[in-house]
C-alpha cells in the first residue's frame, strides 16, 4: 500500500492560530481521500516529531482524536487516515510513557490511542541519527539481550507494544547487514520488555 505523509504539520502551529490549523488540515485531507479515490494513494497520514509527543500545553501539541475527526469529517468514517509516524526510541520514550492523548474520555499514552482510532503506529530515528548505537546503560542489553547496543536499540523501538515498523537510517552496508541481524530475532515479548522498567538495583 502507498501511504502518503504530511510532513511536520505541527511546526504551523507557532505561525497560525488553531482553528487555522485545523481548517488546513481538512483542506489536506479532503484532497488526499480524493488522491485515494483516483487510485495515487492507498492511505494517507502524520508523519510527525513534537506532535504527538508533547505536552497537551505545548504549541506544537496535535491531539490525535482530533486529527482522526476530521479524517472523519474530510472522507467519512470509512477515511483513510491510517498511518502516523513519530520518534519512539530509547532516548524519546514520551509516546510510550506520556499519557497525553485522550480517548473517549480516557487519558492514555499515544501506543494506546492509536488502536482505538484505527492507526498504524510506525517509529522514526530508532536510533536517533546514529547516538543509540553505543554507550547504552548494561541492564538494557542484560533485559533485551542482543550483541551490541546498536542492535538492542532497535530492538526496544520495535517492541514497543502497539508499535508495527521500527525505522533507522542507513549510510553504509554494513548497517543494512546489522539491521538484518535484528530481524532475524522476534520483538521481545511483554514480560520481558517490560522488565526495562522495573526499579534498578
Amino acid at each position: 500500500m502507498d501511504v502518503f505523509y504530511l510532513h511536520n504539520p505541527e511546526t504551523q502551529l507557532s505561525e497560525i492560530p488553531r482553528d487555522e490549523f485545523r481548517r488546513r488540515i481538512l483542506a489536506a485531507f479532503a484532497f488526499l481521500e480524493s488522491a485515494v479515490s483516483a487510485g495515487k494513494i492507498g492511505a494517507y497520514g502524520l508523519a510527525t516529531w513534537n506532535a504527538f509527543r508533547d505536552e497537551p500545553k505545548s504549541a506544537g501539541y496535535v491531539s490525535l482524536a482530533a486529527m482522526e475527526e476530521i479524517a472523519r469529517e474530510a472522507g467519512g468514517k470509512d477515511h483513510h487516515f491510517r498511518f502516523v509516524q513519530l520518534p519512539l526510541n530509547l532516548a524519546m520514550p514520551e509516546a510510550l510513557l506520556r499519557p497525553n492523548q485522550v480517548v473517549e474520555g480516557k487519558t492514555m499514552a499515544m501506543v494506546q490511542a492509536a488502536r482505538p482510532l484505527g492507526i498504524t503506529l510506525m517509529t522514526s530515528a530508532a536510533l536517533l541519527q546514529g547516538q543509540l548505537t553505543q554507550n547504552l546503560p548494561r541492564y538494557i542489553g542484560a533485559v533485551l539481550g542482543l550483541k551490541t547496543d546498536s542492535a538492542n536499540a532497535l530492538q526496544f523501538a520495535r517492541s514497543v507494544p502497539g508499535v508495527t515498523t521500527a525505522l533507522a537510517g542507513m549510510s553504509h552496508v554494513e548497517h543494512v547487514r546489522a539491521n538484518l541481524d535484528v530481524v532475524t530475532v522476534e520483538p521481545a515479548p511483554r514480560d520481558q520488555f517490560l522488565k526495562l522498567f522495573e526499579p534498578k538495583r
